[in-house]
């Protein structure tokens, strides 16, 4: 995955309008917000007049009109403090619908986004610290608003409060010594917390890459104990926790540093506005009350600065996060339908032509994988492919479904280019067999019904008998609502293949595509499901690639691949008369039957 080179600014941004989508939410929220903090900056005032009120009385001199003041002013206090509390849980009341929005609507159109990028991009990605990336990212959405919104902002209003009163009322040094101690904290926290940033960056690295390890040897488990080489995978990720444990070691030691630095200003700041208070105490020009305000004021303020260092740190890191997760949202589309992309219009009951023109295409600049490939799969028929692995068979599949665009040429279905078709409806129109078979970690119906989502259990359990399994999963324990587990490996590798034909059987699309969609069935199995497929196949427009002539010789055309070009096409009669690439292959498996050449992905490497 590229970096990201997004600035904290441009995070801001993008995140903005997800808030504002709630704008009435958030004005409510902002108006409590402000409100909590002039109560609580009010509490110290009220305090002062309570102090004050009392001074001049002495016992036997209290009257009960001097005492209703004192008990006017402390029912205002209970007041106060009571509205401060009030209005900051109405503030999340009203402002909790607007984040968990914010986090849904985000990880959702991260979630789309992954779904519209190209084959390319996933075939390069790593699971593991894209998944851990995500997770960090939509979590730090709640928790930049948190700490921004609801510590930071209300922090810096209670700030402009506070020093507004001291100017009014009070010697200008305690303004002074106030505002300088408040630039000095703020500096220091955030120049070292700066500092401290890329101690954080480092661990958000490493714990990726160390996830990526974990997830990538739990995957593939299986091949872990074939060459029982548990100890080595378990080194592999020690070493990854070793370098994320040195740079945890590192942050919270320079965390230390900060805390030291913080509690020094504090100190000193607060002793310095006492010693001027007491000050202005004994000359006659402050009561006991404005000592008291002038104290309360200062330890309201250093208390959520205090946290300054931890919240902007917070803060940083739920940017760094964040970014992670918008730069999937920056992941360049490569396949994306053109404005203006039209259905595909197919017959509903005979499959369309489809017609590859001069097609050259290659996975990377520097290795062509087809080249001027020029053939026409009329309408309704079956057309099969063969050709060594890495002879570009299975890329016409993957063109067909448009995973990737040709770089020259073009491709037609039914007269229409394939890039002026949308998407969604191309996919929709084609049904894959493929050889290696992935299935969700879910129940057999509903991998089955992956085909046609909605589809009820008299369709599936149909499907399911036409791709000859339903005999099979009938005498499982639990029928259909057996787990398959993990990518289906607690089923065979045939009986994987039998639940992608009874999906693809349930799709029910006008194109077929079998890429060696018997491979891993029995012979018995296979000449069962031949039968089947060919029944499937009528009436539709089918592309069968092939290793095993003998499953694909009655096909309607035959086109043989060799290095990314078409040597020969014909029946498969025509073909053994010619007696060129194709006939040599059948001379050569009719020889040895057992000789089963399987596919292999080497052609997207």
């Amino acid at each position: 995955m590229p970096s990201s080179t997004r600035n904290d600014w441009a995070t801001i941004k993008t995140l903005l309008p997800y808030l504002w989508a709630y704008k009435w939410r958030v004005c409510i929220a902002l108006v409590c917000l402000v409100t909590a903090k002039m109560s609580l900056v009010a509490v110290p005032i009220v305090l002062k007049k309570l102090i004050d009120s009392l001074n001049p009385l002495t016992p036997g001199h209290a009257t009960t009109t001097a005492l209703a003041l004192p008990l006017g002013i402390l029912l205002a206090y209970g007041l106060l403090r009571l509205s401060t509390s009030l209005f900051t849980e109405l503030r999340e009341f009203v402002f909790a619908r607007v984040t968990q929005r914010a986090v849904r609507t985000i990880a959702l159109q991260v979630f789309r986004h992954l779904h519209g990028l190209s084959l390319r991009f996933h075939l390069n990605r790593q699971t593991g610290g894209m998944t851990r990336d995500i997770e960090r990212g939509t979590r730090a959405v709640s928790s930049l608003v948190s700490f921004a919104l609801f510590s930071i902002f209300p922090t810096l209003i209670e700030i402009g409060m506070v020093l507004g009163y001291l100017v009014l009322h009070y010697d200008i040094w305690i303004s002074i010594i106030t505002f300088c101690a408040l630039i000095l904290y703020i500096t220091f926290t955030i120049s070292v917390t700066e500092w401290r940033t890329h101690f954080r960056r480092t661990m958000n690295e490493l714990d990726s890459k160390a996830n990526t390890k974990a997830i990538d040897s739990i995957i593939n488990y299986e091949t872990v104990k074939y060459f029982g080489n548990e100890e080595m995978e378990a080194q592999r990720y020690d070493h990854g926790l070793q370098n994320y444990e040195n740079a945890a070691v590192k942050s919270q030691t320079s965390l230390s540093l900060l805390n030291v630095g913080q509690s020094m200003i504090i100190a000193l700041a607060v002793s310095l506005i006492l010693w001027r208070a007491t000050v202005g105490v004994i000359a006659g020009q402050m009561t006991l009350g404005d000592l008291v305000l002038v104290n309360s004021f200062m330890l309201q303020l250093y208390v959520p600065l205090n946290f300054l260092g931890v919240l902007y740190r917070e803060i940083k890191q739920s940017l760094a996060d964040m970014e992670k997760l918008f730069s999937l949202l920056d992941q360049h589309r490569e396949i994306a339908d053109a404005d203006s992309a039209t259905p595909l219009q197919v017959g509903n009951h005979a499959g369309p032509e489809i017609r590859f023109n001069q097609v050259d295409f290659s996975y990377e600049s520097n290795r062509q994988i087809l080249h001027q490939v020029s053939f026409v799969m009329p309408a309704g028929v079956t057309t099969a492919v063969v050709g060594a692995s890495g002879s570009g068979k299975s890329t016409l599949a993957r063109l067909l479904f448009r995973f990737y665009d040709i770089q020259h040429g073009s491709i037609r279905i039914a007269g229409q280019e394939i890039r002026d078709i949308t998407q969604a409806s191309l996919r929709a129109s084609i049904g894959i067999v493929p050889q290696d078979t992935v299935l969700f970690n879910d129940t057999i119906e509903y991998n089955i019904a992956y085909g046609k989502p909605g589809a009820s259990h008299a369709e599936i359990v149909a499907a399911a008998q036409a791709a000859y399994i339903h005999d099979f999963i009938q005498s499982l324990p639990d029928g259909y609502a057996t787990m398959v587990g993990e990518r289906g490996l607690k089923l065979s590798g045939g009986e994987k293949q039998r639940v992608a034909i009874a999906r693809t059987v349930l799709k029910n699309p006008a194109i077929l595509i079998f890429d060696e969609a018997t491979s891993a069935l029995d012979s018995k199995s296979e000449q069962a499901i031949q039968t089947q497929l060919k029944e499937i196949a009528k009436g539709r427009t089918s592309l069968v690639i092939a290793h095993r002539l003998s499953t694909i010789a009655d096909a309607a055309q035959i086109i043989v691949m060799e290095h990314g070009r078409i040597v020969e096409s014909g029946t498969h009669a025509e073909l053994l008369e010619k007696d060129h690439v194709y006939a040599q292959m059948w001379a050569r498996q009719q020889a040895h039957p057992e000789l089963e050449l399987w596919s292999e992905s080497a052609e997207t490497v």
